[in-house]
């Protein structure tokens, strides 16, 4: 046998298989993408065969891109999108298409939960509040209003399991993929029966949940025709996207936070024991390690914010993020008094308010591009800052790890420190960290690595970013602002919806 682990990491646009070397440096990557399906208003499907086919034929390219025989793969694993509803049947065939993450269907039924047990309470069985997000209300969809697949159903997998399952034969899941279904107790790390009685639901539709590093199995003869594996090549369950991004960035130990800046952004740190917010503006996944927990909160529109504004007033221009780049640094800080507030689409943590809207305040005769361009990435840091402030409750954050698309961007890493007022780190990987993470993973399920900590020498930190003491007064005040701002707008907010709400 060889010194290689494949991760493949499962995402909403499709599937990035990844060969890495014992000592982390990344030997080669495949990619893959697949269809994802909008049959109606708010629905939002995909193909389970598509990831299997996507597995399939990345697997096969990636060891002949390497060159490498699948003798030498030691372990296999998994990165993937979560809170899913994926039914299958006894054989594992799948009886619909999954409903996924960004499927907000179930509205009906998030309320109908809510009139059955408190949101308090759910909120602190299962780190999260109740919603139409989570797997629970997609799978009370199913039953309300497609009874026959309900009767069918066996189990209940998320994207993940359902690969693990055709490599391996056999139906499992993890504790982080678990906890994004609105149905684990994060606590005892077991199915709730108080919440499956609640709500009515069949603890047997649910699998058995496991550690992320524990054996799904190992490769069967009918899996290695179709992917080029060796029978028998242990396949380690792995995680959810979020949690295997933990791993990635190198917070694998109590009180470090990492940031991921890409088209949504969330703040996220490793923590002993699980942090329930008052307000419940922040929400608790479980770790690739059993020992810890993830708090976490995830504002909707980041990346977003800027690709919006960027191709709505600049779509002509060729090489208009380095021309953006360029003008933002010809701005000061504080934009020249313009705020932005980037709730393009409604918000998640910290407003939780599927009403908010975007906003530009404070523009004058003087304002330019360049300011109207930091406001954006400032005001994507103010809403950023209030998630961060809110998972500083407990302990303190030192320093934040930066990974996803932005933090390959100069100027908006340094608004993000000055902000905030922390050092920014920035690792070597920072676009593979998903699929990095389950690969250490994998490494540790076969014994290959001692624990996660060895993260640390495979995703040494490349730069450190200061922030600059002399902004910090300004961008307080500005902060102090932002937020007076959005609670002034929020009766502007609801008027709008009734408007939106009305047929012409």
């Amino acid at each position: 046998m060889g010194n290689y682990i494949i991760a493949h990491d499962l995402g909403t646009s499709g599937n990035k298989a990844v060969l890495y070397e014992q000592n982390g440096n990344l030997k080669e990557s495949v990619h893959y993408s697949y269809p994802t399906y909008y049959p109606h208003s708010g629905f939002v499907e995909q193909r389970a065969e598509d990831w299997w086919k996507a597995v399939c034929i990345t697997t096969k390219e990636l060891l002949q891109k390497a060159g490498i025989t699948s003798k030498e793969v030691e372990a296999v694993s998994f990165s993937a999108q979560m809170m899913g509803c994926l039914p299958v049947d006894k054989y594992g065939i799948p009886l619909r298409n999954m409903i996924i993450w960004a499927d907000t269907r179930a509205v009906k039924q998030e309320a109908w939960m809510k009139d059955q047990i408190a949101m308090e309470k759910v909120y602190r069985i299962t780190g999260h509040r109740i919603s139409a997000s989570y797997t629970a209300a997609k799978l009370l969809w199913i039953r309300e209003n497609e009874p026959d697949i309900y009767q069918r159903c066996y189990k209940i997998l998320q994207a993940k399991d359902y690969l693990n399952y055709r490599l391996t034969g056999n139906m499992v899941t993890d504790y982080s993929d678990a906890s994004g279904t609105n149905l684990f107790d994060i606590m005892n790390k077991c199915w709730c029966k108080e919440l499956l009685l609640a709500w009515d639901i069949r603890e047997d539709l649910l699998p058995d949940p496991f550690p992320s590093t524990a054996r799904a199995g190992m490769i069967t003869a009918e899996a290695a025709m179709e992917t080029g594996l060796l029978p028998g090549t242990p396949v380690i369950i792995g995680g959810g996207d979020g949690s295997c991004a933990c791993v990635g960035a190198g917070v694998v130990e109590e009180g470090s936070a990492y940031n991921v800046l890409g088209t949504s952004s969330w703040i996220s740190k490793a923590s002993h024991i699980p942090l329930f917010d008052k307000e419940m503006r922040t929400f608790n996944w479980l770790h690739l390690d059993p020992n810890l927990f993830t708090p976490c909160g995830t504002m909707q529109a980041a990346g977003y914010s800027y690709s919006w504004y960027r191709d709505t007033f600049f779509g002509e221009l060729v090489h208009k993020d380095d021309f953006l780049n360029d003008k933002v640094m010809q701005s000061e800080p504080g934009a020249g008094g313009v705020l932005f507030l980037p709730y393009l689409l409604g918000e998640r943590s910290p407003r939780w308010d599927t009403k908010a809207r975007g906003a530009f305040i404070g523009m004058n005769a003087n304002t330019s591009d360049g300011d109207m361009t930091r406001a954006v990435m400032e005001g994507v840091g103010f809403n950023l800052r209030l998630i961060l402030e809110a998972l500083e409750q407990d302990t303190p954050i030192n320093d934040i790890v930066m990974i996803g698309g932005g933090a390959n961007g100069k100027a908006w890493t340094r608004i993000l420190s000055d902000i905030w007022n922390k050092p920014i780190r920035i690792p070597a990987y920072v676009s593979e960290a998903t699929s990095l993470g389950a690969a250490i993973c994998a490494g540790v399920g076969i014994g290959m690595y001692p624990d996660f900590k060895v993260i640390h020498e495979i995703n040494k930190m490349k730069e450190i970013i200061q922030p600059d003491p002399k902004f910090r007064e300004r961008y307080q005040q500005l902060y102090n602002i932002f937020n007076q701002s959005y609670e002034a707008l929020r009766p502007i907010y609801q008027r709008l919806q009734e408007v939106r709400d009305l047929k012409l």
